[in-house]
């Protein structure tokens, strides 16, 4: 089997800068995890609350430490790094070799959704946020690792886009509609896309989207990873001034 990552994500509108942070890592024990952390407001002051939550997360992660703990020290990090006045929206997917399982941890008000044995189905059990109130825990759903399964999180600007707009989106409709051949990236370019459309291009809130999907078949035993990332207007015109 192979496992495939994509993650897809713009700022909201006017922002230079994006509130969500996405980090992945490789597991120790071998498979990969994904930690997608939406910080409380928006812009630089939100993305120092989701760097501060996913470097956490992620190093724990690359050290060894389960999943559900990771969140756990993630949560007892910003509280007290921020004194309990700040909260952020963490879920992580994990394909955690060791175990031959795909891991939820969800921190979040917005759901993941998971495509297996050929039926969308929706991870939505109550989850608090982490960073404020004492002694929190992450919702946890494990599932075997096995082909065709799918599992796509988003920050709840995703979930969201378009209801102030005169239409919101419905993500789990949407998701239904594509063809079950689709790869990761394609899942998590497309629903960006239509969230972006519903926000007529300029997004109230920083979308992001993180798919993960497990295919029959390997073409090699090759890792591959690749990333494209907008330079800023500011970067290009400082090097091209007459």
């Amino acid at each position: 089997m192979e496992i495939q990552l994509a993650v897809a994500k713009i700022a909201k509108y006017a922002m230079s800068e994006s509130g969500d942070t996405v980090e992945v890592i490789e597991r120790p024990h071998g498979g990969v995890s994904v930690v997608l952390v939406d910080g409380q407001r928006s812009g630089r002051s939100a993305k120092n609350i989701s760097n501060i939550v996913a470097r956490k997360a992620i190093s724990l992660l690359a050290e060894g430490v389960r999943d559900g703990a990771a969140a756990r020290a993630a949560h007892d990090y910003l509280r007290t790094h921020r004194g309990g006045k700040v909260s952020a929206e963490m879920i992580i997917l994990s394909a955690d070799m060791e175990t031959g399982t795909l891991v939820v941890s969800r921190n979040s008000q917005t759901p993941v959704l998971i495509f297996d044995q050929g039926v969308w189905r929706s991870l939505d059990a109550a989850a608090s946020t982490i960073g404020i109130r004492p002694r929190i825990r992450p919702q946890i759903v494990e599932l075997p690792l096995r082909p065709g399964l799918v599992a796509v999180g988003f920050s709840d600007g995703v979930w969201h886009a378009g209801e102030h707009r005169g239409g919101k989106i419905d993500v789990l409709e949407l998701l239904q509609s594509y063809p079950t051949t689709l790869d990761a990236r394609a899942y998590a370019d497309d629903l960006l896309s239509r969230a972006l459309q519903r926000e007529q291009g300029r997004p109230s809130d920083d979308l992001s989207v993180v798919a993960l999907r497990i295919n029959a078949l390997a073409h090699d035993d090759v890792r591959r990873m690749s990333m494209t990332l907008p330079v800023p207007p500011r970067i290009y015109n400082a090097w091209n001034q007459p």
